[in-house]
C-alpha cells in the first residue's frame, strides 16, 4: 500500500471530531427548533457585551418574525394546548422636542427616524450600548421600523423590558 493512499492518523483524527461534532449538532437541532420561546440573557448580558451584528434591529426584527413563523406553526398543530399571553412593554418618550431613532444601540450609528415628546412607544426589548448621560441602556422599538432608542430618554409604563 503507498503512503499516498493510506490516510494519515492526523486526518483520521480530524475525520473523527468533525464527525462527532456533525452528529452532536444534528442530535440537537431538532430540540432547538422545538423550543422556540424567548429566554432570559440577564447573565449573559453581563458578562459580555454582544457583538455589534447581533443588534442590528433588521436582524432581531427577522429573528423575531420567525419566531412567530414558528408559535403560529406550533399553535395550528396543537390548538388544544393553551399558550401563555405575550409580555409587551411599554413607554413613554422624555426628550424634548423629539428623540432620535437609530439602528444600532450606538450614539454614532445611523439616524432612521425621531419619535415626538409623550408619544408611547412599543419595546421589543433592552440590551447595552453607548452611554447617554450616565444611562447605557438603549431599547428596540416596534412601532413602524425597528430602531433603537436610548432607555435615558424613554420612560417605562410597566414592567422593564426584558434583554435581547
Amino acid at each position: 500500500m503507498s503512503p499516498l493512499s493510506r490516510p494519515s492518523r492526523f486526518r483520521r483524527i480530524g475525520l473523527c471530531v468533525a464527525t462527532g461534532a456533525l452528529a452532536a449538532v444534528t442530535a440537537a437541532a431538532p430540540a432547538l427548533a422545538a423550543d422556540p420561546s424567548p429566554t432570559d440573557h440577564r447573565d449573559h448580558a453581563a458578562t459580555a457585551a454582544p457583538a455589534s451584528d447581533e443588534l442590528s434591529a433588521s436582524a432581531l426584527q427577522r429573528e423575531h418574525e420567525a419566531r412567530q413563523d414558528a408559535q403560529a406553526q406550533n399553535q395550528a398543530q396543537n390548538q388544544a394546548k393553551p399558550q401563555a399571553p405575550k409580555r409587551t412593554y411599554k413607554g413613554r418618550v422624555i426628550a424634548k422636542p423629539n428623540l432620535l431613532l437609530r439602528d444600532r444601540p450606538t450614539r454614532s450609528s445611523k439616524v432612521v427616524g425621531s419619535v415626538k415628546y409623550g408619544t408611547v412607544v412599543n419595546i421589543f426589548c433592552k440590551t447595552t450600548g453607548d452611554n447617554v448621560d450616565g444611562n447605557n441602556r438603549w431599547y428596540l422599538l416596534t412601532d413602524g421600523t425597528w430602531a433603537w432608542g436610548s432607555a435615558r430618554y424613554i420612560e417605562n409604563i410597566g414592567a422593564a423590558p426584558r434583554y435581547c
